[in-house]
C-alpha cells in the first residue's frame, strides 16, 4: 500500500532497507529471517516484517509504523519482533538508520565478555569499547532498555547470546559499522585464542587520538 503524502522518499527508503536486509544475508551475518534492519523518515520508521525471508520480499513489503508503534499501512506484513527495540534506540538517540544481526563471531564474544577489548583503533569509530548489552528475551522491552544503557556513548553494541545492533544516520553507515564490529570480534577471538599469548589491546589515549584523526577521514572537499 502507498503511503499517504509519500513523495517517492518513502518509496525510495524502502528500498534501501531491503536492500540492506539482503546484503546482510549475502555478507552472512544472518542466517534464514534472524536480524532486521530499519530507517527513519520523520516520524516514519520503515522497517523489515517478521518471518519472511528477505529475497522473497519486495520493497513495498516493509512495514512502516509511527514511533508509537502504530501501523500506518494496515493490511499488510506484521513488522520484525524487535520493532520494540528499534523504536526505542530511534526515540533514544539521532539515528535515522538500524542493523541488527546475528554474526557469528559477535555472537560468540557477547557469551565471554561484558565488553570488546579493544584490540583495533576502529574501536574508536563506535564511540569507544563496545559494551554487551545484559541476555533479556528477543523482542522485550527489557531488552529495548538493556540496549539502550550499553549504547549510551556508542554507536554500536553486542546483546549477549544475540547478536548485534549497530546505528548511523544512514544505512550504508549503519551497516558498515556492523561489518567492522564482526571484524573486530572475530580479531579479538582469533588472537585470545593463542595459546600463551594475550592480546594486546590500546588505551583511552591511543583510542582517543585514532578517534580525532577518524573524524577527517576519508575524501575530503578538494576547493
Amino acid at each position: 500500500m502507498r503511503d499517504p503524502k509519500d513523495d517517492g522518499t518513502i518509496s525510495r527508503k524502502r528500498a534501501e532497507v531491503l536492500a540492506t536486509a539482503r546484503r546482510t544475508v549475502a555478507d552472512g551475518l544472518v542466517v534464514g529471517t534472524s536480524g532486521n534492519v530499519s530507517a527513519r523518515v520523520g516520524d516514519v520508521v520503515l522497517v523489515t516484517p517478521s518471518g519472511v525471508p528477505y529475497d522473497r520480499l519486495r520493497p513495498e513489503d516493509v512495514v512502516a509504523v509511527g514511533l508509537d508503534g502504530r501501523l500506518l499501512a494496515p493490511g499488510g506484513l506484521t513488522p520484525t519482533s524487535e520493532l520494540p527495540l528499534h523504536l526505542a534506540v530511534y526515540r533514544s538517540t539521532d539515528a535515522t538508520a538500524i542493523v541488527h544481526t546475528h554474526a557469528v563471531h559477535a555472537t560468540a564474544v557477547s557469551t565471554l565478555v561484558t565488553e570488546l577489548p579493544p584490540v583495533h583503533y576502529m574501536t574508536a569509530a563506535l564511540g569507544g569499547p563496545v559494551r554487551v548489552a545484559p541476555y533479556a528475551l528477543y523482542g522485550s522491552d527489557e531488552l529495548a532498555r538493556h540496549t539502550l544503557t550499553a549504547l549510551n556513548g556508542r554507536t554500536g553494541c553486542l546483546l549477549r547470546n544475540h547478536g548485534t545492533l549497530t546505528y548511523g544516520t544512514t544505512l550504508e553507515q549503519a551497516y558498515d559499522r556492523t561489518a567492522q564490529l564482526e571484524w573486530m570480534c572475530r580479531v579479538w577471538l582469533a588472537a585470545s585464542g593463542v595459546p600463551g599469548r594475550t592480546p594486546t589491546l590500546l588505551d583511552a589515549g591511543q583510542l582517543a587520538e585514532a578517534g580525532e584523526k577518524l573524524r577527517g577521514y576519508g575524501q575530503g572537499r578538494s576547493d
